[in-house]
């Protein structure tokens, strides 16, 4: 198994109590300590407003992000869990990957999907248009910026995007950038993956990642795809513990600091993205917990640590006990 760590950037609040004058400096030591402790990717989230409700506390833009971990990083790959199709036209956005890219000596990782975080959306000036057809700008957007990479220019006329020679210069450093496709959808999001994925991203629970897997098989099986030419991933929220009860206490932490920035109803219900997952309990049942998932093909796990700009102790026991037992 590989392993990715989310840098701490604020969509998840969890820069509150760090200054705004030294967040760049928490999220760049946190990036430089993945290098050192030997993990194989470093990620950011490609959203403007907080969850789980819009605050004034500070969101990271991802792709500022990306290029300033490019330049200060030198081994880790960086990526985007995920970038939305629509929040930036598709060609501008293969210019300012391949650019990331070439800061990078390439080691930028695509992450892609159709947005769905409908606040910001409005906020932004965007509308928030119907599911079909942000996968359908998805599925158009993809083939823009596989075009442009790999030939170093994009002619494509679509419904919702249109280019006409549009010069992609430079390219990225290998003639292309790895595409994760990141969703569960199982009419058209997983069958945009087998058609253009490097990657998957979705359900990381052994139920919900199994049913998926087979779902995209099928959806390989229709379009001709070898269906283990993609790797599968997925991403977990991370709270360990040396016994049960310090993982409760640390569970019923963390929602009480999120209650007191977004109250305690959306505190309550934040936390069932921890409770009872697969990375949260000691070392040794999150990594039975994994164990069982990579028998089942989940070869890239990529991890949230909420506590990350304030605390490494639960990074340090996953680096001690999680991941030697999985790699």
């Amino acid at each position: 198994m590989r392993f990715g760590l989310f840098i701490p950037q604020g969509w998840r609040l969890d820069l509150v109590g760090v200054a705004p004058a030294d967040q760049w400096a928490v999220m760049s030591s946190v990036a430089n300590r993945a290098e050192s402790g030997g993990w194989d990717s470093i990620w950011v989230y490609d959203h403007f407003h907080t969850v789980p409700m819009p605050t004034d506390e500070a969101t990271h833009e991802a792709w500022t992000l990306v290029s300033a971990l490019a330049a200060t990083t030198s081994r880790v790959e960086i990526g985007q869990m995920c970038t939305a199709m629509s929040y930036r036209n598709p060609m501008y956005l293969a210019k300012v990957a391949a650019t990331a890219d070439l800061i990078s000596g390439g080691r930028v990782q695509m992450g892609i999907g159709a947005g769905w975080y409908e606040h910001e959306w409005r906020a932004y000036g965007y509308g928030f248009p119907s599911a079909g057809e942000r996968l359908a700008r998805l599925d158009e957007g993809v083939q823009i910026m596989k075009q442009a990479w790999e030939t170093g220019r994009a002619t494509f006329a679509g419904k919702h995007y249109s280019v006409d020679d549009a010069i992609c210069a430079p390219q990225p450093t290998a003639g292309k950038l790895p595409i994760w496709i990141a969703g569960g959808g199982e009419k058209k999001t997983l069958r945009i993956a087998a058609q253009y994925a490097d990657y998957t991203n979705f359900d990381g629970t052994l139920d919900g990642f199994t049913h998926k897997s087979t779902v995209l098989q099928q959806h390989c099986t229709d379009l001709g795809r070898d269906y283990d030419s993609i790797v599968r991933s997925a991403n977990y929220n991370v709270i360990l513990g040396e016994t049960e009860a310090e993982v409760e206490r640390k569970l019923a932490d963390l929602e009480s600091r999120l209650s007191t920035i977004v109250g305690p109803d959306a505190a309550s219900g934040s936390m069932g993205a921890f409770r009872g997952m697969p990375a949260v309990g000691t070392p040794e049942q999150v990594a039975e917990n994994l164990r069982g998932l990579a028998d089942a093909g989940m070869s890239y796990g990529i991890f949230y640590f909420p506590n990350l700009a304030h605390d490494l102790a639960d990074l340090e026991l996953f680096e001690q006990h999680v991941a030697p037992a999985l790699r």
